[in-house]
């Protein structure tokens, strides 16, 4: 299935720092708001749309770096994270609103569970996964209401309002783009009756077309599937020639024994199916799922770690067939992420564009 939709971009905020070499602490680039600029500045010239900016406990608040990232660029959007019992939905609601007539529709929104259930009990959120998810389904039903109606009421079983005054209404009507990525049923669920994107980590282009054709199945249900996009989580390695790029591949993992350990760690702790499945993606023999599809960072990091690596024109390949199964766009990093996105947005966007 060959998909018409223009391609959408976004890129990768490192707000929990960034580095060439995991192995090599003197190639290391720490958190600052020098160094975000420098990522988003680079990733606006490159022509990316937008750009995540993450939430862990490992990064700097998500609210206020993208204020100040979008502060610092003239047409750039930030993807920021919703996540459950974190802020009360009608104070999210009137973030999210001022935030958008502030930046003129500068904002989308990302709906997450939250990888591991020990930063969620660290956070105050005492309750399952299941039960997450379900406060999120609540939060994110509130929010829209709250910012497209008016005089809202509402009794669930998380949040009660009476008639709340969220002033102002959102530039982007009726409220900005959601997107939402996530591996379980119930994320699933979730996001074919809410998401405009549902954003999959790296996985098989056949893969992702079958979970396609099932999430579109599960859309038609609520009367939405042309309403719901899909997109790929992915990391990019691109140089010049496949040789460069394997061997930039391998100096970003070489020697990272305490990464590696790091990681295997804080994996354990998750319970997310979306992780699980890259964990899995990991035992490939030699990292490569296919001659270009590598999951060296997984080692490494725990979340979307799969990465895209070759020259120009096999990055921009071996893209297109997630195209041709379906998605029309792609978040990406790549390390160190200012340099990855020039490149990217040099050698390669050009070559999908055609």
């Amino acid at each position: 299935m060959s998909n018409s939709a223009p391609l959408s971009f976004g890129w990768f905020i490192p707000t929990l720092g960034d580095t060439s070499a995991f192995g090599d602490p003197a190639r290391s680039i720490p958190q600052s708001k020098e160094h975000f600029e420098r990522v988003a500045q680079a990733a606006e010239k490159a022509g990316f749309e937008y750009v995540l900016v993450p939430v862990t406990p490992f990064c700097w608040d998500a609210w206020a770096t993208a204020s100040f990232i979008v502060s610092r660029t003239k047409k750039l959007k930030a993807l920021v994270a919703v996540k459950p019992g974190f802020i009360h939905p009608v104070a999210q609601a009137k973030m999210i609103s001022t935030f958008d007539q502030l930046w003129d529709g500068r904002i989308h929104i990302n709906l997450i569970a939250g990888l591991s259930e020990k930063d969620a009990i660290a956070e105050g959120q005492l309750g399952s996964k299941e039960a997450r998810y379900a406060q999120l389904d609540e939060e994110v039903t509130l929010i829209k209401r709250l910012l497209s109606e008016e005089a809202v009421e509402h009794q669930g079983d998380y949040y009660h309002v009476d008639k709340p005054v969220i002033i102002p209404k959102p530039v982007q009507q009726p409220w900005p783009p959601v997107f939402l990525g996530g591996g379980s049923d119930q994320a699933a669920d979730i996001s074919v009756r809410h998401s405009n994107v549902h954003l999959f980590w790296g996985d098989y282009p056949e893969r992702i077309g079958e979970q396609i054709k099932e999430l579109r199945a599960r859309a038609a249900k609520y009367g939405r599937e042309d309403e719901i996009r899909f997109a790929m989580r992915l990391q990019i390695v691109c140089r010049e020639t496949e040789e460069e790029a394997w061997a930039a591949a391998n100096q970003l993992v070489a020697g990272a024994t305490e990464w590696k350990e790091l990681a295997k760690n804080l994996s354990a702790d998750m319970n997310s199916v979306a992780n699980q499945r890259q964990r899995e993606l990991s035992q490939t023999v030699g990292s490569r799922m296919t001659p270009h599809l590598w999951t060296g960072i997984t080692e490494v990091r725990p979340g979307a770690g799969v990465a895209v690596v070759g020259n120009p024109q096999q990055v921009a390949a071996q893209l297109q067939e997630f195209v041709d199964v379906g998605c029309s766009g792609f978040c990406l990093s790549g390390y160190p992420h200012h340099e990855e996105a020039e490149r990217f947005g040099r050698l390669v966007m050009p070559l999908l564009a055609r």
